[in-house]
């Protein structure tokens, strides 16, 4: 089963993600416009058509919303400890903890969500719920704790921020017309499902396009505890939560999966942008995802045990 599941779901991501790298290389690719289409075009129309096909009834989505709560909620406990141990304070604390609370759910796992369950509509839309819910971490969270005393009180940056993305609009549209049943005429369900078949490739090859930007540098331990955590204490606190939750079949193989995923794209990005520990979240995201190619196969042929 491993060998299968990395032949057929891994490595078709791990040839995308090298594409991706190769032409970055040659070309010099247009990162900020290729991030713009993702962000703005591909991932909100994946996003709507996921919640639109959705059979997640009202109690299915407040366990996805709980775990995923508790999920985050822990992994900043372990973050937090973990900090306290090894002496990292302020900035460095605040981008530690982004590192493992931060997955890329977007890029990386919708493909394999897709990929994984071949499209189903209630794992994809699972997915799409955890991504958005990753994405209002991100700006609100993720925000906040890298610019810390900076704030100073004004957080209206982050709102207008959060009021910008696309993909909560998405969701909560696509929720909403598919509990009324209202049908979507072919001028808008055809593009919107041209944008949705278009991203697994484009999300793939900007990933590999982003992270080749970074060397790699193999002699920090902080990187090591990052990834530690984020690959391996992520997918041990979804499976205890998926336990307690009594979650079975396809959600609980959706989650586990989705609690694997590597470090988002996004914490370099806003390290970048604050200019707080850069150089340690690109490692990070660049480590992880590198060794994740063995951990998400892992985790796919574990996650049909808790069907």
């Amino acid at each position: 089963m491993f060998f299968v599941i990395l032949f057929s779901v891994v490595l078709p991501i791990i040839v995308l993600i090298v594409a991706g790298s190769v032409l970055e290389r040659v070309f010099q690719l247009d990162l900020y416009t290729l991030s713009k289409i993702n962000f703005y075009c591909i991932t909100p129309a994946t996003v709507f058509m996921s919640m639109y096909h959705s059979n997640m009834n009202p109690e299915l989505l407040g366990n996805v919303v709980l775990f995923y709560s508790l999920y985050v909620l822990l992994l900043y406990i372990a973050g937090s400890l973990t900090s306290l141990v090894m002496g990292y304070k302020g900035g460095k604390k605040a981008a530690f903890n982004n590192s493992i609370m931060l997955d890329n759910s977007g890029n990386y796992g919708l493909p394999v969500n897709q990929l994984v369950f071949s499209g189903e509509p209630l794992a994809a839309s699972m997915q799409a719920l955890i991504m958005s819910l990753q994405s209002l971490l991100t700006f609100t969270y993720g925000v906040i704790s890298i610019q810390g005393s900076r704030l100073q009180g004004n957080y209206r940056s982050v709102i207008i921020g959060f009021l910008k993305m696309p993909v909560p609009y998405a969701l909560v549209l696509g929720l909403v017309l598919h509990v009324l049943a209202v049908p979507l005429p072919a001028v808008l369900s055809q593009p919107l499902t041209y944008a949705q078949q278009s991203m697994v490739a484009i999300a793939l090859i900007t990933l590999g396009a982003q992270i080749v930007k970074y060397p790699l540098r193999l002699y920090r331990s902080d990187i090591y505890l990052s990834m530690v955590l984020r690959l391996f204490g992520g997918p041990l606190i979804g499976l205890l939560l998926i336990e307690l939750l009594g979650l079975h079949g396809i959600p609980a193989q959706a989650l586990l999966i989705a609690s694997a995923m590597p470090t988002g794209v996004n914490t370099s990005i806003l390290a970048e942008e604050y200019r707080n520990e850069p150089d340690f979240a690109a490692q990070t995201v660049l480590l992880s995802t590198t060794v994740n190619v063995f951990t998400i196969t892992i985790v796919i042929a574990l996650s049909s045990y808790v069907a």
